[in-house]
């Protein structure tokens, strides 16, 4: 063999190297593993992609795992939890709490200053004053009474001594506009720790995506068109995504319409009553914590300020405005694949 061929050999070889991680990444030796589980009290989607069923298997069953601790640390209702204790010492006395504690009410006060108030997670004694399965809404009186208890400002967070602390006795911390997200972020930081490089959770309709799909193309996400006419309107459009939240919310996910006005769960916490200037805002940030907070954050605010808020955290999303019209970030226009005429 002359000298020539002889230098070509590594070359050869490295370039078969290649190839084979290439083909191997877009999942030549990969098998699409899923699994549906109650937990966070809602239905829950885990989707992986790996060349093992067993080491998917241990791997959705620890996520599985980190949702449920999740769950009972944080969990509103149970006297016992940390957010419950939190709750408690309102006006009292600041509670040290755990490393996750901290950071999901660091997230919600970072996104309630972020929308001008617009996410607010003391807000859930006006949200239950509402009874969307009967369709009874509160009297202003109602309202007026509880508004008092309502303001994240009373939420005081020490990142040193990891406490937090409620000013105002009867306030109360219900993480419910955040916590699914952040779930989300948990679980594929745990499946990730296990070996998986590409996957879905889904955390009833908050997402968080990792990787790519067996083929190397981004995950395709769909967005729910919010005035749905028939069955084949479904969709407004379609998102790809590798490794992003995403997350939706929409004045048609829990609502009764009275005389002709429609009454939603996303409530302004500064009237205590729905907010108007939106259909619903999808939201993909860099974290489903961000994007779960956000969409609610960002649909109170409304479009104008919504859209400037979004440009100036430098984060994408698909507002659809109160009369139908939809504005998209510059960021992920070519991402964004539309189904129906806009």
């Amino acid at each position: 063999m002359d000298k020539q061929k002889r230098a070509l050999i590594p070359t050869i070889f490295c370039l078969v190297l290649i190839v084979a991680a290439l083909l191997f990444r877009t999942g030549q030796h990969k098998k699409q593993f899923k699994e549906i589980r109650t937990a966070l009290y809602t239905q829950v989607s885990i989707t992986v992609l790996s060349p093992s069923e067993e080491r998917a298997k241990k791997a959705i069953d620890a996520a599985y795992e980190e949702l449920s601790r999740l769950g009972t640390l944080l969990n509103f209702y149970a006297d016992d939890s940390e957010l419950s204790l939190i709750n408690q010492n309102a006006g009292v006395q600041p509670v040290k709490v755990t490393a996750d504690t901290l950071e999901i009410i660091q997230a919600a006060v970072f996104v309630g200053d972020q929308t001008e108030g617009g996410f607010d997670v003391t807000v859930g004694p006006l949200v239950r004053l509402w009874d969307f399965n009967k369709k009874t809404r509160p009297t202003v009186a109602d309202v007026e009474k509880l508004m008092p208890l309502v303001g994240y400002k009373n939420i005081v967070v020490d990142v040193e001594a990891s406490t937090v602390f409620l000013k105002k006795g009867g306030v109360k911390i219900d993480l419910g506009g955040i916590i699914k997200g952040f779930a989300a972020d948990k679980a594929v930081a745990v499946l990730q720790k296990n070996g998986i490089e590409d996957g879905i959770v889904a955390v009833a309709g908050d997402i968080k995506t990792f990787g790519q799909q067996m083929d190397g193309r981004p995950w395709h996400i769909g967005i729910q068109n919010p005035r749905q006419q028939k069955d084949d309107d479904q969709l407004l459009a379609t998102v790809d995504l590798q490794t992003n939240g995403i997350s939706t919310s929409g004045d048609y996910q829990r609502f009764f319409i009275e005389n002709g006005t429609r009454y939603h769960h996303l409530l302004d916490p500064k009237t205590g009553f729905p907010a108007r200037l939106c259909q619903s805002v999808t939201i993909i940030a860099p974290t489903a914590t961000l994007s779960d907070s956000l969409a609610t954050g960002i649909f109170v605010l409304g479009p104008k300020k919504g859209m400037a808020a979004l440009a100036r955290l430098e984060i994408e999303g698909v507002i659809v405005d109160q009369d139908g019209t939809v504005l998209v970030t510059e960021g992920i226009k070519e991402a964004v694949h539309f189904i129906r005429t806009q």
